[in-house]
C-alpha cells in the first residue's frame, strides 16, 4: 500500500510539473511577405517582434523576409527558414497552393505555420482581414456617393485569397445597385503605387467616362490618383480602396483628393494574433477555428479624424 501511494505522489507531481513547464522555449520566428516596400507588411514586420519577444524573452531572434510575389524567392526563403530551425513561420502566401509543399515540409520539421494576411494550403492555421467585408463597405460606399448610378472600374490585384475575397465583396455590393455599370475588374495593379498608376492611365485611355474607381489596396488608389491628376480628369468623383494605411489616412485629410474611404485593415492586430496562435500550437494547444477574421472598418474623410491607424497599437 505504502508502494502505491509512493508512486502516485510521484506521478502526480510529474504531472503537475509537466502541466507548467514549458518544453519549448520560444527561440526563432520567420515572417515571409511579399512586399516590404508596403507599410502594411513593415507594421506586421514590427508586431511580430514586438510580441515573440514578449512571449519568449528579449532574446527571441525574428527574421523577416520578402519575395516580391515570386513563388520560386519564396519557397527558397522558407527553405533557408527550415534549415535555421525557427520555431513558427509566419506566411503571407505568393501563391496560395504552390506553396504548399514546402509548408508541409516547415510542419514535418515540428515548425508551427501560420498563413497571415492571405491563406495558404499547408498552413496551421490563417490570421486575415475579413477582405470580403472590406470589398463590400468600399463599393457600398461607392453606390450610395453615386445615388445607385453610374460607371465604375475595378483596379484589381494580385491573385491571392485577400484579393480575391475583396472583388468578390465589392462586386456582391455594387451588384445591389442595377443603375450600376462595372466597366472593368481584370487589370492587375500588383498592389503597388506603380501598378495603380499604370493600370489606371490604361483604364482612362479605354473610357472617356468614369464616376468612381475601386482599388484593391491604398497604395494601389494613391497610384491610380496619380494617373487621374496627370491626365486632368474631372469625370471621377471617387476613389475607394482597402488598408487604411497612413499614406491613405493622408489622403483623406486632403480637402483636394478624390480619395474618399478605405476600409481599415489591422496589421498588428494580425500579426499578434499570429504569433500567439503559433506559440500555442508549439505548446500543443490548437486553435478551435483554423481561420480567424479580422474586421474591416470603413475610414472615410468625415471619421478619418478619429480613426486609430497603424501608428497606434
Amino acid at each position: 500500500m505504502k508502494v502505491h501511494l509512493a508512486f502516485a505522489a510521484a506521478l502526480s507531481s510529474m504531472l503537475v510539473s509537466a502541466a507548467y513547464a514549458d518544453p519549448r522555449p520560444l527561440k526563432a520566428v520567420g515572417l515571409a511577405v511579399n512586399d516590404l516596400a508596403n507599410p502594411f507588411f513593415v507594421a506586421m514586420s514590427k508586431t511580430a517582434t514586438q510580441t515573440a519577444q514578449r512571449l519568449g524573452g528579449p532574446g527571441v531572434k525574428v527574421t523577416t523576409v520578402s519575395s516580391n510575389y515570386d513563388l520560386n524567392t519564396q519557397v527558397g526563403q522558407v527553405e533557408n527558414l527550415i534549415a535555421n530551425k525557427v520555431d513558427i513561420i509566419l506566411i503571407n502566401a505568393a501563391d496560395p497552393k504552390g506553396i504548399a509543399p514546402v509548408l508541409r515540409k516547415a510542419r514535418a520539421a515540428g515548425i508551427a505555420v501560420v498563413a497571415v494576411d492571405v491563406g495558404a494550403e499547408g498552413a496551421d492555421a490563417t490570421v486575415m482581414s475579413d477582405n470580403a467585408m472590406a470589398g463590400r463597405e468600399a463599393c457600398r460606399y461607392i453606390v450610395q456617393k453615386l445615388n445607385g448610378k453610374g460607371d465604375v472600374v475595378i483596379v484589381n490585384g494580385p491573385p491571392v485569397s485577400a484579393t480575391l475575397a475583396r472583388i468578390a465583396g465589392c462586386k456582391s455590393a455594387l451588384a445591389d445597385a442595377p443603375g450600376i455599370r462595372v466597366l472593368s475588374d481584370n487589370q492587375n495593379g500588383r498592389g503597388s503605387r506603380d501598378g495603380g498608376m499604370e493600370v489606371m492611365s490604361n483604364l482612362l485611355t479605354a473610357y472617356p467616362k468614369i464616376d468612381a474607381v475601386y482599388a484593391n489596396n491604398d497604395p494601389t488608389a494613391i497610384g491610380a490618383e496619380l494617373a487621374i491628376r496627370q491626365a486632368k480628369r474631372r469625370d471621377i468623383k471617387m476613389i475607394t480602396s482597402v488598408d487604411g494605411a497612413p499614406d491613405g489616412e493622408t489622403a483623406l485629410k486632403n480637402p483636394h483628393s478624390i480619395f474618399a474611404a478605405s476600409a481599415a485593415q489591422n496589421p498588428h492586430l494580425i500579426a499578434e494574433k499570429a504569433v500567439r496562435i503559433g506559440y500555442d500550437i508549439l505548446h500543443g494547444k490548437r486553435p478551435a477555428q483554423s481561420e480567424m477574421l479580422i474586421p474591416t472598418p470603413l475610414v472615410t474623410k468625415d471619421n478619418v479624424s478619429r480613426h486609430r491607424g497603424w501608428g497606434s497599437r
